[in-house]
């Protein structure tokens, strides 16, 4: 007999307490080799002016067991207080978010009855880092952060997740015809990751055909991997068309924690009144019980979950008078999967999973390309101006060794140009460029540029790999 796994309980708030028990009870009922530590964490903490969400001991509580199955929890607004679903998925490395998405028609309303795909999204890098600043009066900056490491680490999970789960083709989801260098490397990186992996099919679309074609024809896909704020779009995208966003569960994933939610929320207004749907959170569970190597309990459950949906047992997010036989409590439908736990469903797809748990892989930085400093780009705020005026301003600076180029403004150059015009505009970017430069002459030219009461914002130093550009030209440039 193999061992108990230790897993985190954490009921969260809203209906989160409710279908929390319904699906312990099953997952009791079914025999699941699990033994679980409650913590406490969302609302009552939050009342307790954790502005995080979460204590210290709930950390170490999570710490030790290495599992979390969580229900919804609910942040509150305003006040600083932070996301604790997002604090959970940085502080614990959760790299991955799996969200398997299928219909469950004719059962329940979709224009799709064949859609049955998984979307791996990144969930720590991109857009989401969440680093921001304002830089004018009358511009904004987001920071898009993606790594090589990053990109490796999901992007191997995705063809790992789609070998043991007997898939057949995975979609890369990327934007490189505009962001060459962040979205470049996640596509560079696919190719040589599928490479490896002969009996599987792979293909790489542009993120807005790739969305369009999501939309209207699911049933081609199979598992896409993509990035934070892509991943975030389309998994909304797939369980809208899909007609049972209720029913989703989701996975974050690291290389040593995981954690194991619904896809949907807290949803206060019908809370304590007993007529949630548990299915997500018991669809997470079965994830949670892949994860840790209890696959036939995991299919065993799925199972009677598809087969109590089958035989018109509902609760009322999809109950039909028309086709539903019986509209049920959260717990009744619980009761109902757990005397269905040898059954399997007629119409809707049996649930089947691998026992092996997946490879583990070591990930690293390479860091032996040269690196050499060849120029730097200054961004300054500057209102009511024309290049031509800026650049006449700058050749009152001393002799330096880097040398003004370029001026542009969102990205595009608008000096050396043939036209000089007031541009709406107070964001420009200074590109001086230079031979055997150092961090040294960077320091000289903010030096100079200050002297001349010119307000320099950022500075962004650009680099050569290997004598390959790292750094974006300007359009026209």
């Amino acid at each position: 007999m193999s061992e108990f796994t230790n897993i985190t309980v954490a009921y969260g708030d809203g209906i989160g307490p409710e279908i929390m028990e319904a699906t312990l009870y099953v997952l009791k009922e079914a025999k699941a080799k699990i033994t679980i530590k409650t913590i406490e964490i969302g609302e009552k903490l939050y009342q307790k002016k954790y502005t995080s969400g979460i204590s210290e001991e709930a950390w170490d509580t999570i710490f030790k067991s290495k599992v979390l199955l969580k229900s919804p929890i609910t942040t509150p607004q305003g006040g600083g207080y932070k996301s604790l679903n997002v604090t959970l998925r940085k502080a614990l490395g959760l790299y991955a978010n799996v969200r398997p998405v299928s219909s469950f028609y004719p059962f329940i309303t979709t224009k799709h009855p064949k859609l049955d795909l998984v979307i791996i999204r990144e969930n720590e890098e991109d857009l989401y880092a969440g680093i921001e600043y304002r830089h004018t009066h009358n511009t904004y900056e987001s920071v898009k952060l993606i790594s090589q490491t990053g990109c490796e680490k999901i992007i191997r999970y995705a063809f790992e997740y789609a070998v043991r789960n007997g898939r057949k083709k995975v979609t890369c989801f990327v934007k490189d015809n505009i962001m060459k260098f962040s979205d470049g490397i996640f596509h560079k990186v696919f190719t040589a990751i599928a490479a490896e992996y002969k009996g599987l099919q792979s293909e790489v679309l542009l993120m807005d055909i790739g969305t369009a074609k999501l939309a209207t024809t699911p049933e081609k896909f199979d598992v896409i991997v993509t990035s934070n704020l892509y991943g975030d779009i389309i998994s909304d995208v797939a369980a809208e068309i899909s007609g049972s966003v209720g029913l989703a569960g989701s996975s974050n994933i690291g290389l040593d924690f995981a954690m194991f939610e619904a896809v949907h929320g807290s949803a206060p207004d019908i809370a304590g009144k007993g007529i949630a749907n548990p299915s997500g959170l018991l669809n997470a569970a079965v994830a949670m019980l892949v994860h840790i190597g209890q696959a036939k309990t995991a299919a065993l459950i799925e199972n009677a979950i598809k087969k109590t949906i089958e035989d018109g047992i509902h609760t009322a997010d999809i109950y039909k008078k028309e086709s539903s036989k019986e509209k049920v409590s959260t717990m009744e439908f619980a009761k109902a999967v757990a005397k269905r736990l040898k059954q399997e469903p007629s119409k809707l797809p049996k649930a089947s999973y691998p026992e092996t748990k997946g490879k583990n892989f070591t990930f690293n930085i390479n860091a032996s390309s040269k690196k050499t400093l060849v120029g730097v780009d200054v961004f300054i705020d500057a209102l009511n101006t024309t290049p031509n005026k800026i650049a006449t301003k700058l050749k009152k600076l001393p002799k330096l060794d880097l040398v003004l180029k370029v001026i542009a403004t969102k990205g595009l150059k608008v000096w050396p140009a043939q036209i000089d015009e007031s541009i709406l505009t107070d964001h420009w970017c200074l590109r001086f460029m230079g031979q055997n430069i150092s961090h040294k002459d960077t320091v000289k030219l903010l030096e100079a540029l200050a002297k001349e009461k010119i307000d320099f914002i950022k500075v962004e130093h650009l680099y050569e790999f290997d004598g390959q550009r790292g750094y974006s030209l300007f359009q026209g440039e």
